[in-house]
């Protein structure tokens, strides 16, 4: 993000160099893993058919965009003394920075809007909620996030301080106060309004309505599932990317000299903020029962043929002939159709909230969302 420390890292003291680059780390392995394990749950049908699974889809792709493009990147900063990439890398990283973090932020806001009118108008709003509008609604997405990360290709530029090469803003003070007040109105406190303002009146339909269907004892579970759902999400995206915003409110508007302790603050900060793009596939997926199939299918699927390949290759070259060959095809076959067929285990009969949105059209109430978590 807005780095201004580089000047600093001679300072950090040797636990420090250690620590910093195994957090970034473990927040790269556990954001790529799980991102990955998203996205290949949700496309191992080869298709993507409602609004929920390609939201969710689309903040898999910008929260593993993110983790990708900025983690190792921000680690190197914060452990070498001079940037090693170049002056268009210097550039081309932070453009993608705030790319991704827009998409994931505008993303997010959008489905807490698509969630509310799910749970709040199930019928009335399945025209809106169509794949092809889902579709134009990422469009529109990515393309904001284009214009709102646009500046920011001539906000950073190389140059060397004090015989050191650093990637640094260029900007003069006064434009770049401006651009981080815009950036924290835009990609934070907007969302953050319309995401509790979505979540509220969600909270307050769900805890003020009665199911007529189902007993009442059901219908209270369901409700208690969805808000603490939708509280984790409201809470998390908030938490996570306050801190940061704060910092940068406070070296424009406070007193934030450049020691070891506001060092250490902002390195916290963007370990938090990066953070939210790991527990994004726990909010969003984890909880889910479908993904949580989902990603057992897939480790079964793997853990099969790599016991398929060990069952190859132990063949001795000296020894194939028809009756080998026809032995080993016959044990992968058994040991396919006894345990789990390989094909079937990547593929699934239907995305993991096919089931609840037709239920959905079904049922006409609200409470026909909750199987979603």
């Amino acid at each position: 993000m807005n780095i201004s420390v580089q000047m600093a890292s001679q300072d950090t003291c040797l636990p420090g160099a250690i620590l910093i680059p195994v957090l970034y780390s473990l927040i790269f392995l556990v954001g790529t893993v799980g991102n990955s394990l998203v996205l290949a749950v949700l496309l191992r049908n080869g298709k993507v058919n409602n609004t929920t699974n390609l939201f969710i889809l689309n903040l898999g792709v910008a929260d593993l965009c993110f983790i990708i493009f900025c983690v190792p990147f921000q680690a190197t900063i914060y452990t070498l003394d001079s940037w090693v990439f170049g002056p268009f890398m210097c550039k081309a990283v932070h453009f993608f920075i705030y790319l991704t973090m827009y998409a994931s932020s505008f993303t997010l806001t959008t489905v807490s809007l698509d969630r509310y009118l799910a749970i709040r108008y199930p019928l009335r709003s399945r025209e809106l909620r169509t794949p092809k509008n889902a579709l134009l609604a990422i469009t529109l997405i990515w393309s904001l996030s284009l214009v709102f990360s646009g500046p920011y290709l001539s906000y950073y530029q190389e140059f060397q301080l004090d015989n050191i090469t650093v990637c640094h803003p260029a900007w003069q003070n006064s434009h770049r106060k401006a651009m981080d007040l815009c950036t924290f109105f835009f990609s934070y406190v907007i969302p953050v309004l319309i995401l509790s303002l979505t979540y509220a009146r969600t909270i307050r339909y769900l805890w003020t309505s009665v199911d007529p269907i189902d007993e009442m004892s059901e219908s209270k579970r369901a409700k208690r599932r969805v808000t603490r759902m939708i509280i984790i999400v409201a809470v998390l995206f908030c938490l996570c990317w306050l801190p940061h915003h704060l910092v940068i409110l406070c070296v424009w508007f406070g007193n934030f000299p450049l020691n070891n302790f506001t060092y250490a603050l902002r390195i916290l900060s963007h370990l938090v903020s990066y953070a939210n793009s790991c527990v994004n596939p726990v909010v969003y997926a984890l909880v889910s029962k479908h993904f949580r199939k989902g990603f057992r299918k897939i480790f079964r699927c793997l853990l099969l043929r790599q016991r398929v390949a060990n069952k190859v290759h132990i063949v001795p070259a000296t020894q194939v002939g028809v009756s080998t060959l026809e032995g080993a095809c016959t044990e992968v076959t058994q040991l396919s159709e006894g345990h789990l067929h390989c094909s079937s285990c990547c593929q699934d009969s239907g995305s993991p909230w096919k089931n609840t949105e037709r239920a959905g059209d079904k049922r006409a109430q609200s409470f026909i969302t909750f199987n979603v978590t």
